[in-house]
């Protein structure tokens, strides 16, 4: 059995990116999807002593949208030093700070060109920091045609996967049934959000996986526990709560 996870590149995204990270033989950065103005590949939420804050990232666009992996990163301000700044003082009494701190300052000491590069490039050090271990690949290296569950197909079959592990997002949209039929079964996560010890009030789930590294250091990967459950059984429960 090959599980394996596609997704696209996020900035130092929420525990949950890493739950599914966790259940993968293979991780493929899908880093030939369209940058999505406002969405999670540029920015993220810290949880400071004044309620979530955003971090983003500033890139280069102009006219259409082109792939993640071809917007580059706009250098001209200082936000690099900023972001450092609020993490250090929003996580100064967090055990476990340091490690978090050194995660980013080496991201940013690196100075990637395009978005893609950073994100992919600060996932996989978390990833090493959380002793998670799969295989990972680039969709843009093997581009493919066709859209959602046909472009998803043709990156999995040739990746010999058995198992496909998304989000409930897919629901909507994935034809189970055409993966079923080129052998891949699909599981679909169910998320715990079970609450850890952080830092300014009440819990937030849906922070940077920085906050779970900064406050529990060598017990972070205990913490990514959430399973997948198949397909038909994801799908019964969905139209439970709708109905």
């Amino acid at each position: 059995m090959k599980t394996v996870v596609v997704l696209q590149p996020q900035f130092l995204p929420w525990r949950g990116v890493f739950e599914q990270i966790r259940l993968a033989d293979e991780f493929v950065h899908l880093d030939d999807a369209q940058f999505q103005k406002g969405g999670f590949t540029n920015r993220v939420q810290l949880k400071t002593a004044n309620g979530p804050l955003w971090l983003t990232v500033p890139v280069l666009r102009s006219g259409k949208l082109p792939p993640i992996a071809e917007v580059e990163i706009d250098y001209k301000s200082d936000w690099r030093e900023k972001h450092l700044r609020t993490f250090a003082m929003s996580y100064a009494h967090a055990p476990f700070v340091a490690a978090a701190q050194t995660i980013l300052a080496d991201v940013y000491a690196d100075r990637p060109r395009t978005i893609a590069e950073l994100d992919i490039t600060a996932l996989e050090r978390c990833c090493a920091e959380l002793e998670l271990r799969p295989r990972f690949t680039r969709a843009s290296s093997t581009p493919v045609d066709g859209a959602k569950t046909d472009r998803l197909a043709a990156l999995l079959v040739p990746r010999e996967a058995t198992c496909y592990v998304t989000g409930l997002g897919a629901l909507d949209y994935l034809d189970a049934p055409q993966l079923a039929a080129a052998g891949i079964g699909v599981r679909v996560m169910q998320y715990t959000r079970r609450p850890y010890r952080q830092l300014h009030g009440a819990f937030d789930p849906h922070v940077s996986i920085l906050d779970a590294i900064a406050n529990l250091g060598p017990e972070a990967p205990a913490a990514l526990e959430s399973p997948a459950i198949p397909w038909d059984d994801a799908f019964a429960v969905s139209a439970q709560v709708a109905g």
